[in-house]
């Protein structure tokens, strides 16, 4: 059973709702693209209806509001340290396509036990966007990630207001109205679809890490961390001690996002370098996405197939296309070792 809302009831939903919530959803920037006269769309707050980018994809994933791409985790001194207060004192409600909602659902087991995402992920409800139609660099169906139930309501814009699912108890009240028959749908089919090839053991991988498939990204590949970066699921981060003034002793500790993609973000002290070419972090990418993270949690595959890293990456480096020759470099292996 759902909630038929008019457009003008929805906005004084919103307007109540902003009293306790920051309420963000995808929102157009004009001018703000990538390109000239283009807009760019991603997470802001909201007050009405209407800013709300229903019909397109974000630029930018969901994750930037709950986890911020820079942070203080603590302030320090000479002899103490104050862990830092969260961003906002107020809940947030966050409009969310399922494959942000499962994107979510991964970085819960990264970061598990990590008490700056976990009082944001707290303070947080999701409104579930309904969708149903998928764009052509999406491939979440062959990810699995396509639908969900995690979710407080769920919203399917109409022309002239929402259809509402509410789930949970404490919006029932809120979102009272006209009763209807209203049971959120999914994208069934994509156009872009992947088979994920299973390693079976370690030999195989060890192969597969050393293949020559790897080289052509070394010249393909300009290690500018755009995919990673828009990817609703990648959780790479460097922390920089920011001193306040001539006293090194007194300043805060930030955590800011960061890209394995970028040269130099495995050197350690002394300038070893554990990944030197633009082969070797895209290998260490692909195989965490598609491989390292369901060893290790048992459950699904990283990536849920937003296809974003697609539309972002400036030298048209499709990921689906490159876990294709993955599939193939594992046959070839197969053929080897028998």
């Amino acid at each position: 059973m759902g909630i038929k809302l008019d457009n003008s009831r929805v906005n004084e939903i919103l307007k109540e709702l902003s009293k306790e919530y920051d309420i963000y959803a995808p929102k157009r920037f004009p001018k703000a693209g990538r390109y000239s006269d283009t807009d760019m769309i991603r997470y802001d707050i909201v007050k009405t209806a209407e800013e709300i980018v229903f019909d397109e994809k974000s630029d930018m994933p969901a994750k930037e509001v709950y986890g911020p791409i820079t942070q203080t985790l603590f302030y320090f001194t000479e002899d103490e340290f104050r862990a830092s207060k969260a961003p906002t004192s107020k809940k947030i409600l966050i409009f969310m396509r399922p494959c942000d909602i499962n994107a979510m659902e991964h970085q819960n087991q990264i970061y598990f036990g990590d008490m700056y995402y976990q009082r944001m992920r707290d303070k947080l409800k999701i409104v579930m966007i309904e969708c149903t139609k998928a764009w052509d660099t999406c491939f979440c169906v062959s990810m699995g990630s396509n639908k969900t139930t995690e979710y407080s309501l769920a919203v399917r814009p109409c022309e002239d207001g929402w259809l509402v699912d509410v789930k949970d108890e404490e919006f029932k009240k809120v979102f009272a109205g006209e009763e209807t028959e209203f049971t959120p749908e999914y994208v069934t089919e994509n156009e872009l679809t992947l088979t994920v090839p299973e390693i079976k053991n370690k030999e195989i991988l060890n192969k597969l890490k050393a293949h020559d498939m790897w080289k052509e990204y070394n010249s393909r590949c300009i290690s500018c961390g755009a995919c990673t970066i828009a990817c609703a699921t990648c959780t790479c981060f460097t922390t920089t001690d920011i001193a306040y003034n001539e006293n090194s002793n007194v300043g805060e500790r930030r955590r800011t996002s960061a890209s394995c993609q970028i040269e130099g973000f495995t050197r350690m002290a002394g300038g070893h370098e554990f990944r030197t070419t633009a082969g070797d972090r895209m290998r260490y990418k692909v195989l965490h996405k598609f491989h390292d993270y369901k060893a290790r949690f048992e459950d699904y595959h990283m990536c849920v197939g937003c296809g974003r890293c697609i539309d972002r990456c400036p030298e048209f480096i499709s990921i689906v296309a490159t876990v294709e020759k993955m599939a193939k470099a594992i046959e070839e292996i197969e053929k080897e070792v028998g």
